[in-house]
């Protein structure tokens, strides 16, 4: 039987190189990247997928699916 997860992930442009990094708080042994938003994208499924193969298999807990959802605020700092 297959069931669906949804996984909060946080995608950061790489200004060094122009592409993008790609990490999933529920499973933080999850870093990768790609050239494009959509490639970094897929390669989180893949590394997704794999991780909770290998959890699977190793008898480990699957984290649940999350709603988490990455925000950004503004803050004033004083200059030093």
């Amino acid at each position: 039987m297959t069931t669906e997860r949804n996984y909060a992930v946080v995608l950061e442009a790489d200004p060094s190189d122009g592409g993008f990094c790609v990490f999933v708080p529920a499973l933080p042994e999850i870093a990768t990247q790609g050239d494009s938003e959509a490639e970094a994208l897929d390669n989180a499924k893949d590394a997704i997928r794999e991780a909770l193969r290998f959890r699977q298999e190793n008898g480990m807990e699957l984290p649940p699916s999350d709603t988490a959802e990455v925000r950004q605020v503004a803050v004033s700092v004083s200059a030093a």
